[in-house]
């Protein structure tokens, strides 16, 4: 493999979408956007044997058993250890029977992940006004509820 420090910033880029072609091909994501979204997505489905919801499913990722999952992930870098995972509108309109959320480290390794039903997410969210959205972090406390299920083990298994 190369040296990446030894590539110009236009073949890392070059790199960054043969990889993201690749990732596609293989199912691993559902677009060509940052991975993070799509590779939990991936996760979930694999691990649970989920059904993707079409892409314009309105509040809901994925489907099983007659529930609705918002699928969420976050990646913690050396540069941002944020866990707020990104922008859930119409959080209390419902729209999803569970929130699945799962963490990775920097190297896209899976650190943590659990489902969590709609009512501990409503619950434990903060509305932004000015983004017309809900935000959630997903704190080490979140696995401290008793309604929440913890399936860092089952994610792991996957194999990606």
């Amino acid at each position: 493999m190369a040296n990446l420090a030894d590539l110009t910033s236009s073949d890392l880029l070059r790199l960054h979408s043969a990889v993201t072609d690749q990732l596609r091909a293989r199912g691993v994501v559902r677009s060509a956007n940052n991975p993070v979204g799509d590779l939990a997505e991936y996760l979930f489905c694999k691990a649970f044997g989920w059904e993707l919801a079409p892409k314009s499913a309105k509040a809901a990722d994925a489907i099983f058993d007659g529930k609705l999952y918002q699928i969420k992930g976050r990646r913690l870098t050396k540069h941002n250890g944020s866990r707020q995972l990104g922008a859930m509108r119409g959080l209390s309109d419902g729209g999803f029977d569970y929130l699945a959320a799962v963490l990775f480290n920097t190297d896209y390794s899976v650190l943590r992940a659990a489902i969590i039903p709609h009512t501990s997410a409503l619950s434990g969210a903060k509305f932004i006004e000015h983004t017309n959205s809900w935000k959630f972090i997903l704190r080490d406390s979140v696995w401290d509820s008793p309604d929440m299920q913890d399936v860092t083990e089952a994610i792991l298994a996957v194999r990606y």
